[in-house]
């Protein structure tokens, strides 16, 4: 789906004729209001988008094809993947074949900054409260190996970045803006530090965040909140993993995007098997969740279609992306 495509091509056929009988409608003959709309944010991506597409747990270059494949035969767009075992556990040759794939697709390629808590010798990641410090970076050798791993992924092409340390976010910034790093690489807050307040929001855009993903379960109101305490895309996943809470409400994209613009609307997998750190092992496994996670996206398009609002997602290649530069 391109930003010239309208959201009504994914509407059923058979009931274009006329206007649409809606939920609302049907309440209101039984008296009962619906709710208010919520005040539609007037923020767009820089190509005039209200939104991107993002497929997440995309764990190298096999599932990143199948990826595309998939969007391909469902006639969609996917702007962004992002992965989450790590750049630090693919290898240099994966590493630049996912950027020539990125490349050559226009989609932006995002990989987890690692080492990382969750994975080091620490006991307390392992623990009840693990998955609170899971992202977090560990003492100084791992904020070198952290800092290492982008750099190795930027000089294999590589420019999107996952990053769940607040420290290492404002570092990674000052070295972008010392001309350390490239002017075009993407700081992704990721989930793993999911603000849900705007006071949050607004510190970690202060610390050199690019795109900012906050958390699965937030209502209208706390989303426009948010959206107010910033300008950056804000990244939400309408349908998370089950160890993320399990949330899906596809069927509310248009209402959270109208509200968030910019916003990467992003899709998960609820009761699919967690897949980190993944690798040939799970690979099979893992191209067919990501496959399903773009059906679902092009389930939610539809309900997009259904809403009768005019939103409009990103071309290939569209500014602000972290296109790979191979």
């Amino acid at each position: 789906m391109t930003a010239d495509a309208p959201m009504a091509d994914f509407t059923p056929t058979g009931i274009r004729a006329g206007r649409r009988v809606t939920g609302a409608d049907v309440l209101a003959r039984r008296g009962i209001a619906a709710e208010p709309k919520p005040v539609p944010s007037p923020l767009r991506f820089p190509d005039g988008a209200h939104f991107r597409i993002e497929i997440p747990s995309v764990e190298g270059p096999a599932v990143l094809r199948a990826v595309l494949a998939q969007a391909s035969s469902e006639g969609i767009t996917v702007n962004r993947v992002s992965q989450g075992s790590g750049a630090m556990l693919l290898s240099a040759a994966e590493l630049a074949e996912m950027a020539r794939i990125g490349a050559d697709n226009g989609t932006e390629v995002s990989l987890f900054v690692g080492p990382r808590e969750e994975w080091d010798i620490g006991g307390l990641a392992q623990s009840g409260e693990g998955p609170s410090r899971a992202g977090l970076i560990r003492g100084v050798r791992q904020l070198r190996y952290a800092i290492d791993d982008v750099l190795r992924g930027i000089d294999c092409g590589i420019r999107g970045f996952l990053v769940a340390d607040a420290g290492l976010l404002e570092l990674l910034a000052e070295m972008q803006a010392a001309g350390q790093i490239p002017a075009s690489v993407v700081w992704k807050v990721s989930a793993m530090l999911a603000p849900a307040n705007p006071l949050t929001v607004s510190q970690l855009e202060r610390l050199g965040g690019s795109t900012i993903n906050v958390p699965a379960d937030v209502t209208l109101g706390q989303l426009a909140e948010m959206r107010a305490a910033t300008s950056l895309p804000i990244d939400l996943y309408v349908e998370a993993p089950s160890a993320m809470g399990g949330v899906v409400r596809g069927q509310e994209a248009a209402d959270l995007v109208a509200v968030a613009a910019p916003m990467y609307v992003k899709f998960g997998l609820r009761n699919s098997r967690l897949l980190y750190p993944s690798g040939l092992h799970l690979v099979e496994e893992a191209a067919a969740i990501a496959r399903e996670k773009v059906h679902r996206a092009r389930v939610a398009l539809e309900w997009m279609g259904r809403s009768g609002l005019d939103l409009v997602q990103s071309r290939p290649g569209a500014p602000g992306l972290g296109v790979p530069e191979p």
